[in-house]
């Protein structure tokens, strides 16, 4: 329950709510996360959830339905009651690339509204140790230098890496053959390996490979450089407002009472300003975000043209 001790520490304030969501929530709520536990997603949402399920006092479980690149959990979140017991833990791949990726989707985005923008995380772009690419400066001349020639290596065809590789691609001008993997560690096991020149992968899996010396980053794809690695500069820093980071957004089935889409976003607003939270956050290398519906609503908007963009110039395409 919300306490004045609560509004003020995160400088937030909740409207006067009508009857209709004064007892929300009076039962455990649904948080699907269509991934499987461990990955980045799970250890976000699994944070939040225990930080509202010790304030409110009403459970806040996280429930992993997985399987069709992220699509089966997400219709399931979709076809629920819209009343707020249900809510979907969403990402670039099920709520920004497969609207345009797959031919047939059982969801559509309009199915959800957004609940809040929790964090984003940068993709790093990685060499091995060994090669004489330091710099994206360094990438792109040698890619010009062999268009066509040299290789890199992502998660998979359609993956938010891909795609934001595609995105480097086209704003550079750059050819490089694609070599997908089922998965960031064998992309990155590629790049160890000296079997691809180049890989691009989410943060939270590469501080341990970067820290050995097993891998170099050379730079990551967020609009700013990332606090977890401020020595790498971003692809803005070479391609002015450039920004392919992943995300996680919380959304609620479409209907959804406003009252208490606002009332979750304000609870999750105190839940990241909270130092427990934010301070394992950004151990984690995410850059904590926390915007209220309206303004996450407006991001991912935004964020749907930039991924339409980056399968189009992909071509890849899914059944």
């Amino acid at each position: 329950m919300l306490t004045r001790r609560h509004l003020i520490a995160a400088g937030l304030a909740l409207p006067a709510l009508p009857a209709s969501a004064q007892g929300y929530p009076d039962r455990p709520v649904r948080c699907v996360n269509p991934f499987s536990a461990g990955s980045a997603v799970d250890v976000v949402i699994r944070l939040v959830a225990q930080d509202l399920s010790e304030r409110i006092a009403t459970q806040f479980i996280v429930e992993n339905r997985t399987g069709a690149s992220g699509n089966i959990g997400t219709e399931f979140a979709a076809r629920s009651r819209a009343d707020g017991y249900t809510l979907l833990v969403g990402s670039p791949g099920t709520m920004g690339i497969n609207p345009f990726l797959f031919r047939s989707l059982p969801y559509k985005v309009e199915d959800f509204v957004a609940v809040s923008h929790l964090v984003s995380f940068p993709q790093v772009m990685v060499v091995n140790p060994a090669s004489p690419i330091r710099s994206l400066a360094d990438l792109v001349q040698a890619a010009k230098a062999r268009p066509g020639g040299l290789n890199y290596a992502t998660s998979g065809a359609g993956s938010t890496s891909h795609l934001a590789f595609e995105l480097v691609r086209a704003a550079t001008g750059i050819e490089m053959t694609h070599i997908p993997f089922r998965g960031g560690s064998l992309a990155i096991q590629s790049v160890m390996q000296g079997e691809v020149q180049v890989a691009i992968e989410g943060l939270p899996s590469l501080p341990g490979f970067l820290s050995a010396g097993q891998l170099r980053a050379i730079a990551v794809t967020s609009g700013d450089r990332a606090a977890k690695l401020p020595e790498v500069p971003s692809v803005a820093e070479t391609v002015p407002g450039f920004d392919a980071a992943a995300w996680i957004i919380v959304f609620a089935p479409a209907g959804t009472p406003g009252e208490i889409v606002r009332k979750l976003s304000a609870e999750m607003q105190i839940s990241l300003a909270r130092s427990q939270v934010r301070d394992r956050l950004q151990e984690l290398g995410a850059t904590v975000i926390g915007t209220d519906a309206a303004a996450t609503a407006a991001f991912h908007a935004a964020e749907l043209q930039k991924w339409q963009r980056a399968v189009q110039l992909s071509g890849a395409r899914a059944d």
